[in-house]
Formats: structure tokens, C-alpha cells, sequence
């Protein structure tokens, strides 16, 4: 047994209760009516808690189950409206816990560009592309989309997610004001920074220092996503920075993927060809996923964005096999503070009929790897060889995840440990075995080593597969002050 929290890490046993952990001791007797399970020569800790994941569909849920994870929640992107997010997946039913910020982008979707709100990423991904959601806001605009976000959070949203590098027109006024009702309302805001001034030099603020003058600024708390992927090459100057600005008293925090690539709509406006060389970039760093095609030409990447906006596109940006870059990516995961975060995707389906039942997962369902792979293979790569304890890589996946959100969401106390009381949110892996399969070329090999999930006391992965109707996924929402 492992629990991050108190520091446990002895052979023992748990007892589970009605969704909960009985308790953690020895020679602890299961009633007669339930089960024993013989985990010996397992690891037993909190299941992994997933702060930006993109994830709806069931085959992308259950390949996050299998890589332990047992709450998934869409916060940087976020949805708007976000009771109506919740009581789709809820009628849905899921197999790992949910929850949602609200969504910036689409907020000013309907307040700029007068498109109706729908609280899904597809609608996002749908209009990805268009530059009337992009422009600058006048301020009637930017307090009618204060105001949807607002009705968010009245409505339990778990923050404010902000695509702010989707629309570098917007003002970064705009943006402090954003700050400034997460700030009010004690909610943090989860950020996709604008442009570096390394990589745009003309960008409107330098997108690090934007995040960090926020949290100086209103006291909000600002995380900042995937570090890695927006910074890139210069992410010692973003970690530095982000440091100075903890060392002074802000609340910045950050996350990060173990992969050198990114993935999104290949319509984004960083993607647009006359801007890719901002980020070292050419056309054939790209690959369009519905068809696996390395993007040949200037030409072909505007029909494509004309086409497929939504389309995903796996993004070459730092090489997993160069040494330098490989260590760029550990110096983001090892950061104080920093966490484990997936940034998964949704399922591709790159040929007919796509089936939502489907399991295992067939080929003609793609996704990026870090969907399947990215908590096993941050667990792989931090203690084998690595720089930190397994107790110490197990925290950054659950016990600082729950923390960075449970001031203001009750459910979060109750997750990311091991303790008597807690979430019978668990899983059991083998530490000479777990290990990311995935690969680009194999997107949706599920993780090795993973043996039981218990999401609120009910197995999801049982034997190391499936379990095929299992959906005790529980809604995770905040309690606004």
C-alpha cells in the first residue's frame, strides 16, 4: 500500500465499503458476502486523478482507466453551459468520475460571434477555426461572456478553462477580467497561454508573463496547462518565471504530458501555414490523424484546414529520441508542484462504422498515445532510472491533483489518498510491469501492468481488461462560496 498523503508504504490490506475505504490496516476479514482479492507483489494507491482531458467518448474513458486513472476532468477547454455538461454525462453514465470548468472560448463564441452555446468539445472544434470568435471584444461583449462564465461557476464549474492561444486577438485586458472573476468567485483558471514573445515577438503579451501578472494582480489562482507543448524549447525562462512569481506569493501552478508532441483542430490559428514558422515548424510536422497523411505542402494544409477545421493533427514539437529535448520534458514533469496531466483526445474513427461499444478498441479508432500511455509511462520514466521515488511520481498523478482543486470541491477531499474514509477510488498495478504501449503508430494499445480499478468501490479494470458495463463514474463539482 501506498498513500501519498500520510506516507504509507507498507505491505498491507484495505477494506472497501459502500464506495468508500473501510479501512487500512493488517488481517483485516471481508464480510462473508463480499470478495477478497489477492494483490501480493502489487502496488495498491489512489487512483490517478487527470486534470485536463478531453475525453467523452466511452473507448477513450476506458483506455484512461486502463492507465489508472479514475476521475478525468475537461478543464482546460472547458464547456459552456456546464449544467448541461453534467447532466449529459450523467445520463450517459461513465466509467471513471467527471467534472468540467466553464469555457471561455465558447462563452466568447456566443458573446462576439453570435454562435449558440453547446457544451461539448466538438462544438468548439467545430468553429475552431472561424475569426469571428476571434476578433477583439468590445465591452459589451466581454461583459456579456463575464456574465455566461459566471452563471458557470454559480452552476458548481470547477474553474474557468481559457483557450487564450486560440484567439491571440483578444485583449489582455480581456483576459485580466477573467482573472479577475475566478478571483472573486475562488476558482482557478486553467490556461492555454498565449503566445511566448520568443516564438511571436509582435504577440500582444508574452504568454508566460501574462499568466504569472494575473495571479499577481487579482490573487487568482492560475494554472497553467501543458507547459511542455506551449513552451517548447524555452521552457527554462516559463519555469523560471512561473518560480519567481510562487517565490513572491502568486498561485501558479503547472502541468505537464510526457510527450514531445501536441494534438489538436488543425484549423487552430497557430496551425494557419504563414505562422508555423513561429514555432520552428513546416507543413510536414504535421499529421492529419483522420487519414494518417504527413501534410505535404503549404496548399494542402489550407485545404485541409477549409475542409476539417475539428480535424486532429498530431504537432512534432520537441523529439522524444533527442536527449536535450527529453530532458526539457523531464525538467517540466519534475518541476515543484507540477503535476501529471493527459491533454487526451477523443477517439478518431478513420473509417466506417464508428462504435461507441466497441472493446478491445479496433485499429480504425486513432487517438494521440498520450490518451492511453500518459500516466504509466510518467510512472515509467520518473522512477526507473529516474529522479524520484515511486511514493513521490505516485503523488504528482493523484495527491496533487486533489489538492490543487479541493479548497473549493468537497468531492477532491476524498480522492487522492489511501485512507479509511476516502474514495474507494483505487488501483493495483505492478511496478515491474506498468508501462505505456501506445505509440503514434499504435495509438490505442492500453497500458501494461495495470491490474484492478476501483472507481467508488466498483471495478472498471478487473484482471488486467474491462469491465464492460461498469459506469460508476460520480460527478465532481465545486461548491461556490
Amino acid at each position: 500500500m501506498i498513500d501519498p498523503e500520510s506516507g504509507l508504504d507498507a505491505v498491507s490490506d484495505v477494506a472497501v465499503a459502500d464506495g468508500r475505504i473501510a479501512a487500512v490496516g493488517t488481517r483485516l476479514m471481508a464480510p462473508a458476502s463480499a470478495g477478497d482479492h489477492d494483490v501480493a507483489g502489487q502496488v495498491v494507491t489512489a487512483g490517478f486523478i487527470d486534470l485536463h482531458s478531453h475525453v467523452s467518448d466511452l473507448g477513450g474513458l476506458r483506455l484512461q482507466a486502463m492507465d489508472g486513472v479514475t476521475t478525468a476532468l475537461e478543464l482546460e477547454a472547458g464547456v459552456t453551459p456546464v449544467d448541461q455538461a453534467y447532466r449529459r454525462a450523467a445520463e450517459q453514465g461513465r466509467p471513471i468520475n467527471y467534472g468540467f470548468a466553464a469555457s471561455w472560448a465558447v462563452a466568447r463564441m456566443e458573446a462576439v460571434a453570435g454562435r449558440p452555446p453547446d457544451a461539448s468539445l466538438g462544438a468548439f472544434m467545430a468553429r475552431i477555426s472561424d475569426p469571428a470568435w476571434q476578433r477583439p471584444a468590445d465591452p459589451g461583449q466581454v461583459g456579456a461572456l463575464l456574465a455566461r462564465l459566471a452563471a458557470d461557476l454559480a452552476d458548481g464549474a470547477l474553474g474557468i478553462g481559457v483557450l487564450l492561444g486560440y484567439a491571440p486577438a483578444a485583449s489582455p485586458e480581456e483576459y485580466q477580467r477573467v482573472a479577475g472573476l475566478a478571483a472573486e468567485a475562488g476558482m482557478p483558471t486553467f490556461t492555454h497561454a498565449r503566445d511566448l514573445i520568443e516564438m511571436v515577438p509582435a504577440t500582444l503579451a508574452d504568454g508566460a508573463e501574462e499568466i504569472v501578472r494575473a495571479a499577481a494582480e487579482t490573487g487568482a489562482h492560475m494554472h497553467y496547462c501543458h507547459v511542455n507543448s506551449t513552451s517548447q524549447r524555452h521552457v527554462d525562462r516559463v519555469l523560471g518565471l512561473v518560480a519567481r512569481a510562487q517565490a513572491a506569493g502568486s498561485r501558479v501552478t503547472t502541468e505537464a504530458y510526457p510527450y514531445g508532441s501536441g494534438m489538436t483542430g488543425i484549423g487552430a490559428a497557430f496551425l494557419a501555414p504563414e505562422r508555423l514558422g513561429e514555432r520552428g515548424l513546416s507543413p510536414s510536422s504535421l499529421t492529419y490523424a483522420p487519414t494518417g497523411e504527413r501534410v505535404a505542402s503549404a496548399s494542402r494544409l489550407r485545404e485541409l484546414r477549409e475542409a476539417d477545421p475539428g480535424g486532429l493533427v498530431i504537432i512534432d514539437l520537441l523529439r522524444e529520441d533527442d536527449p536535450a529535448d527529453q530532458a526539457l520534458l523531464m525538467r517540466s514533469l519534475t518541476f515543484p508542484g507540477a503535476v501529471v496531466a493527459s491533454d487526451a483526445m477523443p477517439l478518431t474513427w478513420t473509417a466506417p462504422p464508428a462504435d461507441p461499444l466497441a472493446w478491445p478498441l479496433p485499429t480504425t479508432a486513432i487517438t494521440h498515445p498520450r490518451t492511453a500511455g500518459t500516466f504509466s509511462r510518467a510512472l515509467r520514466l520518473l522512477t526507473r532510472s529516474g529522479p524520484l521515488s515511486l511514493a513521490r511520481a505516485l503523488a504528482k498523478c493523484s495527491l496533487e491533483p486533489a489538492r490543487l482543486l479541493q479548497d473549493q470541491v468537497p468531492a477532491l477531499r476524498g480522492k487522492g489518498r489511501l485512507q479509511a474514509g476516502g474514495d474507494a477510488d483505487i488501483v493495483v498495478f505492478d511496478p515491474a510491469a506498468i508501462a505505456d504501449r501506445a505509440t503514434y503508430r499504435h495509438s490505442t494499445r492500453p497500458s501494461a501492468g495495470i491490474r484492478h480499478v476501483l472507481v467508488n468501490g466498483v471495478f472498471v479494470v478487473r484482471d488486467g481488461d474491462i469491465v464492460a458495463d461498469a459506469r460508476p463514474g460520480r460527478p465532481v463539482r465545486a461548491e461556490p462560496r
